[in-house]
């Protein structure tokens, strides 16, 4: 399995930021997220999942989402952490993860990813469904297991890049138009990046994985956490319920943004970056963001 890793500001001073995108997305999506990391003096890690961006698609329709187990996702983190060993990337090393990376990041911290702090934006903690629709969506992803239709496309999902079907007004990623278009100008340039819907087998995984990590307790590191105001594709209560239990953690919900807070407008980007770097100065230099009391596992990692 060949997967695809960025990285930019390799020889950084203050370490190294572990990104973790979101289904769908791809390494240069993020380049404006590095500049300004780059800025704060931070190198920038990412990776491309298997199944999405340039890494290997796993069907014969490279345009459905799909994976044979969460867990597998697992093994392009470990790949990624042998890249940042290989290139001796600057530490201490941190986590930002959006999306479906938030749920791969949250399971690489209890297999023991070596980072001080992490920060998520609309992480996949749980998928934002009706009432009646979670029972429907847990039966037929499991049902499709055994009838030879694991591969199919989850119902409602078209095989087409939700940026280049969905019109900008009311749409669930961002509020800022010029960064709609960027997306939508990124995939038209590179259609190869592009993604539609996710399989069934992706919908089921995706589900017992975010329901498996809501019943552990949060990891003992410090951790700040962003959920737009207007959140439409994640669950914002299983984000609202982990963080409020986590110890050391904080939450940010940003009035009126949608899912995509790294994507939303000037205002929101700038202040969000700002406070994502004093989060990282602060915690790699031994201070407790939040008045949180730093680990001894945390301490340990920044001696590393």
């Amino acid at each position: 399995m060949r997967i695809r890793v960025g990285i930019w500001n390799e020889r950084a001073q203050k370490g190294t930021v572990l990104l973790l995108p979101g289904r769908t997305e791809y390494v240069e999506k993020y380049a404006h997220t590095a500049q300004d990391l780059a800025r704060g003096g931070y190198a920038t890690l990412t990776v491309d999942w298997r199944g999405q961006g340039l890494s290997d698609r796993l069907l014969g329709d490279p345009m459905i989402g799909h994976v044979g187990a969460f867990a597998d996702y697992q093994r392009d983190v470990r790949a990624m952490m042998a890249a940042a060993r290989q290139m001796d990337l600057p530490r201490p090393w941190f986590l930002l993860a959006h999306s479906m990376g938030g749920c791969i990041g949250l399971r690489a911290m209890h297999e023991g990813l070596p980072v001080a702090g992490a920060i998520f934006t609309g992480p996949m903690w749980g998928i934002q469904m009706g009432a009646a629709a979670r029972p429907a969506a847990w039966a037929v992803s499991w049902a499709s297991r055994y009838l030879g239709m694991s591969e199919k496309l989850s119902p409602g999902t078209r095989a087409e890049a939700y940026v280049s079907i969905a019109p900008f007004e009311d749409n669930t990623l961002t509020t800022d138009p010029g960064m709609y278009g960027l997306m939508q100008d990124q995939l038209n340039l590179r259609p190869e990046l592009s993604l539609g819907g996710p399989s069934l087998n992706w919908l089921h995984e995706a589900l017992a994985e975010s329901l498996a990590l809501s019943r552990l307790p949060a990891p003992a590191l410090p951790c700040l956490t962003y959920l737009g105001g207007h959140e439409r594709v994640v669950d914002p209560q299983r984000v609202r319920a982990l963080m409020l239990a986590w110890p050391g953690g904080k939450l940010e919900e940003v009035p009126g943004a949608e899912h995509e807070i790294l994507m939303e407008t000037p205002s929101i980007r700038q202040r969000t970056a700002a406070e994502i770097l004093d989060f990282f100065d602060a915690t790699g230099a031994g201070k407790a963001p939040f008045g949180a009391p730093v680990s001894a596992t945390d301490q340990i990692l920044r001696s590393a």
